[in-house]
Formats: C-alpha cells, sequence, structure tokens
C-alpha cells in the first residue's frame, strides 16, 4: 500500500445489477485483505438477495434509512451513523425505506471481487 489521499470520484460511480450504484474507493491486489466502496439506494429501492462466499462485509451507514434482511436476524431499521455486520456466506440485502438516498460504505474482507458474489434471485 502506497500512502495516498483519494478524494471520492462521482463519475466512477456505476450501477450494479444488484439494483445499487457502486463507487469503488479501495479495490486492488495491492490491499488483498479488504476494500471500501461507497454504495447508493435510491427511495423505494431493495437491492437483490446476495452473499458474499467467505468474505465478511460490513455497512457503515452514511446517510438515509433503510431496511436491513439478513439470513436468520430479523428485519432492522438502520440509520445514519450504524454499523452492519454481516458474516461471510451470508444471505443479505437492504432496502432504501427513506425519501431520499439511502448512502453506505461497504467494507468486506478480504476484499471483494467478483467470483465471491453469489446472486440469489
Amino acid at each position: 500500500m502506497n500512502t495516498q489521499i483519494k478524494p471520492l470520484d462521482p463519475t466512477a460511480e456505476f450501477k450494479t445489477t444488484e439494483r445499487c450504484f457502486i463507487t469503488e474507493l479501495v479495490n486492488d491486489e495491492s490491499s488483498p485483505a479488504l476494500s471500501i466502496a461507497r454504495a447508493r439506494v435510491d427511495p423505494g429501492v431493495t437491492t437483490a438477495w446476495h452473499k458474499l462466499i467467505e468474505t465478511a462485509e460490513r455497512y457503515l451507514i452514511s446517510s438515509g434509512q433503510g431496511l436491513m434482511e439478513i439470513e436468520g436476524v430479523e428485519p432492522t431499521t438502520v440509520t445514519e451513523g450504524e454499523l452492519v455486520c454481516i458474516p461471510p456466506d451470508t444471505p443479505q440485502r437492504i432496502t432504501n425505506t427513506g425519501s431520499e438516498d439511502l448512502i453506505f460504505f461497504a467494507i468486506c474482507t478480504p476484499r471483494f471481487t467478483p467470483e465471491c458474489y453469489i446472486g440469489l434471485e
């Protein structure tokens, strides 16, 4: 890892088949232990059921509100400042229940790769 200050590039955001928008902040081979992405979910949208194989995920809610669904856990309302911890191999999805964008940082350990993503719909 090199020392750097990396500004958020709004033009780097892309839409996913999971029904959310992602901006990768850290996700490359120089940092195999973790990845960090900014996720944005439009009001009223529910992301796709999915799980990450052998990859833990943490959602740090930055703004907005949502309903977090994790297999084996009661659906829970989440808001700004809350942290959601999702163990590896655990089905999950989130719904934006507010009137503004739901924004959170998805922190994956080890780093997210397309091969670890399993869509469940």
